[in-house]
């Protein structure tokens, strides 16, 4: 498919699939006229691309586990392959994600805390 179907398919601009393919995180192929050529795995990888982008890794991380990405869910990556580097980048991702999570429910206590102070009612919920 060329890179407007798959700009369609997947509703990524075309901007940004040029700008993954110069990342190293898509590998199309050239027809006759120069022209990228996707093959149906590519849809899977931006949408891959896309989902790990929104979590918040960087496109360096994203570059050194996207060849071990065997579904959304699923990552297998051989030991033999994570490097010191990777393994670093990786970990410290983590711990951006655990004190964002922590920053998120030290937040939520606080207002559910005011809430419960200034609702008549206690601070149920009426979404809930």
């Amino acid at each position: 498919m060329k890179i407007g179907d798959l700009s369609r398919r997947t509703g990524v601009p075309t901007r940004l699939l040029r700008y993954y393919e110069e990342q190293d995180l898509l590998h199309p192929g050239r027809g006759g006229n120069g022209y990228r050529e996707y093959g149906e795995s590519a849809v899977r990888d931006v949408q891959q691309i896309r989902g790990l982008l929104d979590s918040g890794l960087t496109t360096e991380m994203i570059r050194a586990i996207l060849p071990y990405l065997s579904g959304p869910d699923e990552l297998i990556l051989p030991a033999e392959h994570l490097t010191p580097r990777t393994a670093a980048l990786l970990q410290d991702h983590v711990d951006r994600i655990q004190a964002r999570i922590d920053c998120l429910a030290r937040n939520r206590d606080r207002l559910l805390a005011y809430l419960a102070a200034v609702r008549p009612d206690g601070g149920a919920s009426s979404s809930g």
